[in-house]
Order: C-alpha cells, then sequence, then structure tokens
C-alpha cells in the first residue's frame, strides 16, 4: 500500500504542474486526441472524455506565479483568476491545451472568454452558457442543444463522433468518481484528524487533468491510507467555508485556518468536480445521455452564488449543509472583488443569524493571503465558538 505521505506528494505535484507536463505526457500517449481546459467551476467532463478529450481544469496561476503581462487585458477591480490565466497562456504553460471552456457564472469569466478568443484565435473556444431556467422543455432543452453544439465544434476540430455508448461509460465513470468523492468527504466530516481539509483539496484538485477513471483509483489509495493512518484527534472547532466556489484560495490559507483551530468539515472548494450532487442517472424513455446531463443538472446543481434559486429561501440550502455536517460555524472565504459571492454574502449572513449559526468573513487573492491576519481572526472566532457556543 502507497502511504498517505507518498499519496499527498504525488497530489501536491499535480496541482503544481503548472506546464502541464501530465497533459503533454497524455497527448503523446494519445496521438492527434484534444486537451481542452476549463475553469474550476462545473463543465460537463464526461461529454468531453465521451469525446476522446481529456478534460483539463484551469486554476490561474495561484501564488506561483507573478503577473505582468496579464494586468495589461484587464482592469485592477477584478478578481485575480484571469489575469493569471492570461499570463500562463502568454508565456506558453497553456500550449498543450487545443481548447478552453468558459462557463457562465459572472462577467468577468465571460471577459475572459472574449480575450482568449482574440488572443489564440487558432483554438477553439467555447461560453457555456449555463440555463438559469430549470424547466426541462426550456433551460434543459437550451442547454442539451448547447452540449450537442460542443460535441458537433470538437468533432470538426478531431474529437471522436459523440456516441451514446462512450457517453454512458463516461457517465458511469465520472459518477463512480463522485461516489468516491462522496466517501472522501464523509471520512472528513466524521474523523476530520484522519483528513484534513487541505489534504482532501490535494487529493481532489490532482485529478483535475486525469481521466474519471484514474482519478477515482487514486482516491480510493487515498481513502485506504488515510484511514489506517495514526493521527491524534484535535480540540477543534467543526465549520464550514463558503465564497471559494471559483477562485481558490491559496493552500497555505487552508491550513491556517486548520493550524488557527478549525476542522473544515465542508467547503465550496472544487466546485469543478462536486457540482452534481449525487449520480448522473440512465436517461428516461425517448432521452438520451445529453439530456441526462442536462437534466443532473437542473435537478442536483449545488447552490452557488451564480445558480438562481427562484422561489427558494436564500440561505436555506447553506443552514441545512452546516446541520448536516454538525458544524459550529461558517466562515466565509471569498476571493477580493468576486461579485458572486459578495453579493450573496450579506443575504447568507441575515440567514445564519436567523438561526443563531456564528460566522466570520475574510477575503483573499489566489496569489497572496494575510496568512498571519487570517490565523488570528479565525483563531479568535475558533475561541469565541468553544466559549460561547455557534449552531443551536
Amino acid at each position: 500500500m502507497t502511504s498517505f505521505d507518498t499519496l499527498m506528494q504525488q497530489a501536491r505535484a499535480c496541482v503544481d504542474d503548472r506546464r502541464l507536463e501530465r497533459v503533454r505526457a497524455w497527448k503523446q500517449e494519445n496521438p492527434g486526441a484534444l486537451a481542452i481546459g476549463h475553469m474550476p467551476i462545473y463543465t460537463p467532463r464526461p461529454l468531453l472524455e465521451a469525446l476522446g478529450c481529456l478534460p483539463v481544469a484551469v486554476f490561474g496561476g495561484g501564488d506561483q506565479v507573478d503577473v505582468i503581462r496579464g494586468d495589461a487585458y484587464f482592469q485592477s477591480y477584478i478578481c485575480h483568476i484571469p489575469r493569471s490565466t492570461i499570463e500562463l497562456a502568454l508565456g506558453g504553460e497553456l500550449e498543450p491545451l487545443d481548447g478552453m471552456v468558459f462557463p457562465a457564472i459572472c462577467d468577468v469569466i465571460r471577459n475572459l472568454g472574449g480575450m482568449w478568443k482574440l488572443l489564440f484565435p487558432e483554438k477553439w473556444s467555447a461560453y457555456l452558457d449555463l440555463p438559469q431556467n430549470f424547466d426541462r422543455r426550456l433551460g434543459g432543452a437550451f442547454y442539451a442543444g448547447e452540449l450537442r453544439r460542443f460535441a458537433r465544434e470538437l468533432e470538426a476540430r478531431g474529437a471522436r463522433p459523440l456516441d451514446e455508448v462512450r457517453l454512458r461509460a463516461a457517465i458511469a465513470d465520472e459518477n463512480a468518481r463522485r461516489a468516491t468523492i462522496d466517501e472522501l468527504d464523509v471520512l472528513r466530516r466524521d474523523e476530520p484528524h484522519r483528513l484534513r481539509a487541505s489534504e482532501a483539496y490535494l487529493a481532489v484538485r490532482a485529478g483535475s487533468a486525469m481521466t474519471a477513471a484514474e482519478h477515482t483509483a487514486f482516491l480510493r489509495e487515498v481513502l485506504v491510507a488515510a484511514r489506517e493512518r495514526q493521527t491524534r484527534k484535535l480540540d477543534n472547532v467543526r465549520v464550514v467555508v463558503v465564497g471559494s466556489f471559483c477562485e481558490q484560495p491559496p493552500l497555505d490559507l487552508i491550513i491556517t485556518l486548520e493550524r488557527a483551530g478549525c476542522d473544515i468539515v465542508a467547503d465550496d472548494m472544487q466546485l469543478g468536480m462536486r457540482m452534481i450532487e449525487g449520480a448522473i442517472d440512465a436517461p428516461s424513455a425517448g432521452r438520451d445521455s445529453v439530456d441526462a446531463l442536462a437534466d443532473a443538472y437542473l435537478d442536483r446543481g449545488a447552490a452557488t452564488a451564480s445558480r438562481y434559486i427562484g422561489e427558494l429561501v436564500k440561505g436555506r440550502a447553506l443552514i441545512d449543509r452546516v446541520r448536516a455536517v454538525r458544524a459550529e460555524g461558517v466562515v466565509f472565504a471569498a476571493a477580493s472583488f468576486c461579485d458572486p459571492a459578495l453579493l450573496d454574502q450579506p443575504m447568507l449572513e441575515a440567514a445564519l443569524q436567523r438561526e443563531g449559526i456564528a460566522f466570520t468573513t475574510l477575503k483573499y487573492a489566489e496569489n497572496t493571503g494575510q496568512f498571519q491576519t487570517i490565523r488570528e481572526q479565525a483563531g479568535a472566532f475558533s475561541d469565541s465558538v468553544k466559549l460561547w457556543g455557534g449552531a443551536a
């Protein structure tokens, strides 16, 4: 059995693979196949795998890249991830990618998609206009039509034709991955001393440039090793971290929260892997697996700041999650200038206040973090929850 520390080293190597060496190796092993990047939020990866493409989540430069040229393409009062993504692309790090998908989560990512088309017209580029109408006859039909359009455009670029058998197999692989991630989340919830949030983050993000089957095998190794490792329980406060659904916090920020006395038992990081809650069902009579992909997003998409909730109560999903994971408080951690998260936050705070659930707030950029200040703030929050209580 591979040791837990060795698996974490492997995961960290995947996360730090800024030049996409893993993608380059995959393309050498699969001549003519396409590698398709997407921002680190929901993109229907099974569709890409069914077309013979390798889906690759692009997280920006994090704290490994000094943004110089990227700052020339965007204003300063937006989040950091579009500038660092352009910096990586202009520097050649994203050269192995044959295309990019930009999901409709905010105006910034829409603008990034337009900038990408201007700078790299030879590469395939697509704006994934996610539906906000969840009627299958309207939003569902629209979204399924968009997915079929993607398939036609990628086939024209050399991808395999869309095939029902291959798509069903890819969906089965994705369901297996999601079930394994769920196991990982349960272990983190029930025994956070065995699997820290920072470690689970690395394990899930390591699959950014893996097929679903390959990632599932890796996660199963992590689960076995985590359950066998010798660790001690800590007297920490159980918290849910929300607000990081697109631009990810620096890993050191997650570790800082842990060192300040917080067991992060749930979060909205890595939504690209977790957006669909539960399995993607087989298509109903008279429909195909593209329809099933669309239905899964409509029916079981996670509650995020970029998803319309209709008549539902804002904050109800967060409160239900706090209760489900037995959290004692919430940490709002949003990227600076992230309009969706920061506009959502006051409504979520009001919902928590009505329920008597403790919370604290902080902001970050992917390349920096006021770690000492955050540690002091999180430590004070942890102590106050221990002294005066959190969730009712």
